[in-house]
């Protein structure tokens, strides 16, 4: 029997384990599972929400899902909503157009060895002769930042969270400039923990040279980077927080914490309360929750705003340091739109990057280019529709040509993007028995 995503060093622990937790108390499930669509899948996103779920006995608090064929696959039970009980089975599968698969799930009482598809790696020193110390939250409050009064220190490793999958890596300016960055990755493996780390727990910027495993690779500049939001009120953008150079923030206090960190998804939650815009009156609350899973070049981010007047307009950005390849707007089946660029946007314009934003069409409302210079610049923002306190989900994705052969090729990435943003959008239907 083949176990995917799993150790071989484990299969007997765990052929034991499972072996153990099958009794009447616990009959596995059917999970039926059936491709709406006539793309074929690949690391499709399943979650099933705990209510649908039965059959688990005290003490198994492990889910093991099996395929017809007897091979594993790697499932989480994540807790969404802070209150110590898991919310979600999530898992992703591989599934053929208009194809379907049953799975048998079953409980365990000891986790099982999958392979880590996704992490989040996050650490913070105290003070600048202090070591970095890995953390699942923080706060940071508007004079906190590295150049404010009784700091001058960068305080994050990687200057914020990072987070990454089997294909690609991204970061967050938790330090108040709040753009997101790009990991080019060049293995599947995890990049390590202490990447951002001298080798006495200091920060050091050691993540612009080359390893094994890849490096940072994308040029932010006054952008906002692939997927960061903005502002605009009336005709006027305004950044969300700060440049480098600034000590004092326009956002009272930012939260960040980790919601979960496992094989097959990792997510996270920033809120930025009483955020005042540069020049105006007006206070807003703004979150955000970066989510990645397997398979894919891209994240998943989730952004919402209160306070509104009803004037504003959401702005999720691209950055635009390289002017060589004009934007291209792309429809997909009338239910989503990519903005795509192909050029040069790296340290010193070395590596071909493809960008795009996957947008729902329903919120879509053009686009438009930031200035050349300013505290918001270099960039493309899509322009949204907000209201207050709803969701818009999107997807950012980051093609290096190190990762991707075929993204040297403006055509192969596009292709890409086009066939991602359908596989993001095919619907299965999920019956559990």
């Amino acid at each position: 029997m083949i176990i995917k995503g799993i150790a071989p060093l484990s299969l007997v622990c765990f052929c034991s384990m499972l072996f153990s937790c099958q009794s009447k108390e616990n009959q596995p499930q059917e999970v039926v599972l059936t491709n709406q669509s006539t793309v074929a899948l690949t690391d499709k996103a399943i979650s099933i929400k705990r209510d649908k779920l039965s059959g688990m006995p005290d003490g198994a608090r492990y889910p093991v899902l099996l395929t017809q064929t007897g091979d594993t696959i790697a499932a989480q039970l994540d807790d969404l909503d802070g209150d110590n009980e898991w919310d979600e089975l999530f898992f992703v599968i591989d599934l053929p157009a208009n194809g379907e698969q049953t799975l048998q799930l079953s409980w365990a009482s000891a986790q099982p060895d999958y392979t880590t598809r996704t992490s989040v790696r996050f650490g913070k020193r105290t003070a600048a002769e202090s070591p970095v110390q890995p953390r699942t939250s923080d706060t940071l409050y508007a004079n906190q930042l590295p150049k404010s009064a009784g700091m001058g220190y960068q305080p994050y490793q990687t200057d914020g969270p990072a987070w990454e999958n089997d294909k690609v890596g991204f970061r967050h300016y938790l330090d108040g400039r709040n753009a997101k960055d790009i990991f080019g990755k060049k293995v599947s493996y995890m990049s390590p923990e202490t990447v951002g780390i001298s080798n006495t727990g200091a920060v050091e910027d050691n993540y612009h040279e080359m390893k094994e495993w890849g490096r940072d690779i994308m040029a932010v500049g006054s952008s906002t980077g692939i997927g960061g939001i903005a502002l605009m009120i009336g005709d006027t953008p305004y950044r969300l927080g700060v440049t480098v150079n600034d000590t004092a923030n326009n956002v009272e206090n930012t939260t960040f914490n980790i919601i979960t960190e496992g094989p097959v998804r990792s997510m996270m939650h920033l809120r930025y309360n009483n955020w005042k815009p540069d020049g105006t009156d007006r206070t807003y609350k703004v979150e955000e929750q970066p989510t990645i899973w397997p398979g894919m070049y891209a994240y998943r981010n989730t952004a919402s705003v209160s306070g509104l007047q009803g004037d504003e307009t959401l702005l999720i950005g691209m950055n635009n340091l390289d002017q060589t390849d004009s934007i291209a707007e792309i429809n997909v089946d009338d239910e989503w739109v990519i903005l795509l660029t192909h050029d040069r946007e790296t340290y010193n314009n070395e590596w071909i990057l493809g960008l795009a934003l996957i947008l729902p069409k329903t919120a879509y409302q053009g686009y438009m280019e930031a200035p050349a210079s300013g505290r918001l610049a270099q960039a493309y923002f899509a322009k949204m529709k907000v209201q207050e306190n709803q969701p818009v989900t999107y997807y950012a994705v980051g093609g290096w040509e190190l990762s991707n052969e075929a993204f040297k090729d403006s055509a192969s990435f596009r292709n890409y993007v086009q066939d991602l943003t359908r596989q993001l959008a095919a619907e299965v239907d999920v019956q559990v028995r």
